[in-house]
């Protein structure tokens, strides 16, 4: 069943918000209850955006395929999963929701609404982190929903939990996620002078791994997914 392009765009949209109040909230908790102890803030910031991400692609993907990423819906225009008049409102109401789940999470933990980040993320290691993590964000996507639909909610929020912890960066693997954490001066930001070299990294990995898996996965030997399938699986 496809729904309409305006359930869709709402669930993009409240998808992206939540996951992103889930990043930079758990980011706040993570680091008043801390103590200091980064590594501490750093896990229970993992496990609040795996968790949420799972729940909120079971809840979503149904309606919109859970993209929540415009890497994610870039590789699925150009695959032919998705029209490119539908992948722009997509990106569009991505970067939105992202803005908006950052406001919501410094209003809920009492700071204020927005306030750009001074975390410095710059040089080689941390732009070469994020075109790992998004390649294998991408190479987790294109594999599962080809080859095992049904796994793809948990692999991907399993890939992205593992992704903290061996990427430099910690993996934000999407352009609309860092747009919206550059306006948070918290655990979870990015200096706005950084944002442009993660964006070009992310898209550069997703890319590369779209085109790989035209060539190990071709689509003619296989069913081709619906962007829009009722398992809840990120398609593209």
């Amino acid at each position: 069943m496809k729904f309409p392009l305006r359930a869709r765009l709402t669930a993009e949209f409240l998808g992206s918000a939540f996951l992103v109040a889930a990043v930079v909230g758990s980011g706040i908790m993570g680091e008043r209850l801390a103590g200091g102890n980064v590594a501490i803030a750093l896990l229970a910031n993992t496990i609040a955006t795996g968790a949420a991400l799972l729940t909120l692609i079971l809840t979503f993907g149904p309606i919109s395929g859970a993209h929540f990423n415009p890497a994610v819906t870039l590789a699925a225009a150009i695959e032919g999963g998705l029209a490119w008049p539908d992948a722009t409102a997509y990106i569009g109401v991505q970067c939105a929701g992202a803005v908006f789940g950052t406001v919501v999470a410094h209003l809920m933990f009492g700071v204020r609404w927005y306030s750009f980040s001074s975390h410095a993320r710059h040089g080689g290691a941390q732009l070469l982190s994020e075109f790992v993590a998004a390649f294998g964000l991408m190479s987790v996507i294109w594999g599962c929903s080809r080859l095992r639909a049904d796994a793809t909610p948990l692999a991907v929020a399993s890939y992205i939990v593992a992704a903290y912890w061996f990427t430099a960066s910690t993996s934000f693997a999407n352009p609309a996620v860092t747009i919206a954490r550059c306006l948070s001066d918290t655990f979870a930001g990015i200096r706005p002078a950084d944002v442009p070299g993660f964006i070009v990294a992310q898209l550069a990995g997703a890319l590369a791994a779209t085109f790989l898996f035209r060539w190990l996965v071709p689509e003619e030997l296989l069913p081709r997914p619906d962007a829009t399938c009722a398992d809840g699986n990120i398609l593209g």
